[in-house]
C-alpha cells in the first residue's frame, strides 16, 4: 500500500514521503488516524495545495512539543504500591499509573507517550522512564516506586 505521510511518523517517513507500507499498518492506523493518505492524483494535488499548513502544523506540534520537554526537566514522581519484604510488587505499575501520577504533579501527559522499554515496573525502586511528546522529541522522567 502507498501513502503520503501527512505529518512526521517514527521510523517511517517525514511530512511529504511516499511511503510503501504492509495494508494492515496503513488502513488500521495511519489512514484513521489521519497521518497519511492514499497515492493518488487527486490526493497529490490536494497535498501540494495544504503543504504550507502541513508545514506549519507540524512546526506548531514540534515547537507545543519542546515547551512540554522543558517542563518535564528533572521531574520525578511517587508512585506507592502494594509491595512484598522483599521489595517485589503485588501487580505492576503501568503507562496509565504514570501518566495518571503526572497529571497529578500537574504535567499534561498521555498514558500513550510514556514509553517503558522493559514492560511494566514489577519491583520497587527508582527508574528512568521515557516520555515520547514527539516523533522527534522524548524527555525523561524519574519514578520512584514506594511499597505502601
Amino acid at each position: 500500500m502507498e501513502l503520503i505521510l501527512l505529518q512526521k511518523v517514527r521510523n517511517l517517513g517525514t511530512l511529504g514521503d511516499k511511503v510503501v507500507v504492509k495494508p494492515g499498518y496503513g488502513r488500521n492506523f495511519l489512514l484513521p488516524q489521519g497521518k497519511a493518505v492514499r497515492v493518488n492524483a487527486a490526493n497529490l494535488a490536494a497535498f501540494e495545495q495544504r503543504r504550507a499548513e502541513y508545514e506549519a502544523k507540524a512546526n506548531t506540534a514540534l515547537a507545543d512539543a519542546e515547551a512540554r520537554k522543558v517542563k518535564l526537566a528533572n521531574v520525578s514522581v511517587t508512585i506507592s504500591a502494594h509491595a512484598s519484604a522483599e521489595g517485589k510488587l503485588f501487580g505492576s505499575v503501568g503507562p496509565r499509573d504514570i501518566a495518571e501520577s503526572l497529571v497529578a504533579a500537574g504535567h499534561d501527559v498521555n498514558k500513550g507517550e510514556v514509553i517503558l522499554g522493559e514492560g511494566p515496573l514489577r519491583h520497587t525502586g527508582e527508574f528512568d522512564v521515557v516520555i515520547s511528546l514527539h516523533a522527534d522529541v522524548q524527555a525523561g522522567v524519574k519514578v520512584i516506586v514506594v511499597a505502601d
